[in-house]
């Protein structure tokens, strides 16, 4: 039967007489409501893939609005051991992975932040490491406060034995990659440098980045994040958008979590020092 409009209007009422079937993977007994295809396991482990919201969502069928979600810091799991890069090791996990990642701003007071984020993954187990993030200021007398900058994420990176960075390149971001070049060759320093684009919206990112990891207990944090502006951006956070509210530390965050990770492999045992006998007679 053909549809006709009536003045936009359906000249019938969409699907009359049909009645609507909603199926939850998991019945009010929390069993399996197609054990033959998904078992209590498999259940869980979809679970921890996507997050408690999306899961809720797309196999409970209880949406959750968006303006509903918050990100709770309590669900951050924190540890104090450092990366080895001899055993590839960080705590109990094997690292599969790191991501260095830059969300720039101009850095001066009152503005958006640029923050700095080193993301260790372990893919096996799905775990994310906010390992150390940096948050760039430089003063509002600054002359080049964007060479300041990447003469500051340098040394974070020389520090940490890291030669390979991904910027984002919307906006101020855009001439980024080469002034760090530049600055590093002054140096003498051999980097890598990706370049990112963003299309997505912000809170998109942030939510579709941290929300899954976090309401799962994937997302791990080293301590001294504690005391960086992180956790407050987390407490003040929303989808909906607060205004005075800072979420570039989240971004950046969110940029690691879905940015291409560099390999990780075990350099080997450590060097050991020998000593050798000289005392013989030829």
């Amino acid at each position: 039967m053909p549809i006709v409009y009536e003045k936009n209007a359906f000249s019938m009422p969409f699907l009359r007489g049909y009645k609507l079937l909603k199926i939850p993977i998991l019945n009010s007994n929390g069993e399996s409501a197609w054990p033959e295809l998904f078992s209590l396991q498999r259940i869980n482990q979809l679970q921890e893939t996507v997050g408690m919201r999306h899961f809720s969502a797309q196999m409970l069928l209880q949406f959750v609005p968006p303006d509903r979600v918050r990100l709770d810091p309590g669900g951050l799991q924190f540890y104090d051991c450092e990366f080895d890069v001899h055993t590839a090791r960080l705590c109990d996990c094997v690292i599969t992975g790191f991501v260095l990642y830059w969300d720039p701003s101009t850095g001066r007071r009152n503005r958006d932040s640029s923050a700095c984020v080193l993301l260790y993954r372990d893919d096996k187990s799905r775990k994310l490491f906010i390992h150390d993030i940096l948050y760039l200021t430089v003063s509002d007398t600054e002359q080049f406060p964007l060479s300041n900058q990447c003469e500051q994420v340098l040394d974070f990176m020389r520090l940490r034995k890291i030669n390979r960075i991904s910027i984002e390149t919307n906006g101020i971001g855009g001439g980024l990659p080469e002034i760090i070049r530049d600055c590093a060759l002054r140096r003498g320093a051999n980097i890598n440098v990706s370049r990112v684009q963003n299309s997505t919206p912000k809170a998109d990112r942030i939510l579709s980045a941290i929300e899954p990891a976090l309401s799962t207990g994937r997302l791990y944090a080293h301590s001294r994040v504690r005391n960086t502006p992180l956790l407050l951006e987390m407490m003040g956070w929303s989808p909906m958008g607060r205004g005075g509210v800072h979420d570039d530390g989240l971004d950046a965050v969110s940029g690691a979590i879905l940015g291409t990770s560099i390999p990780v492999r075990p350099l080997g045992a450590h060097i050991q020092t020998f000593s050798a006998n000289t005392n013989f007679k030829i």
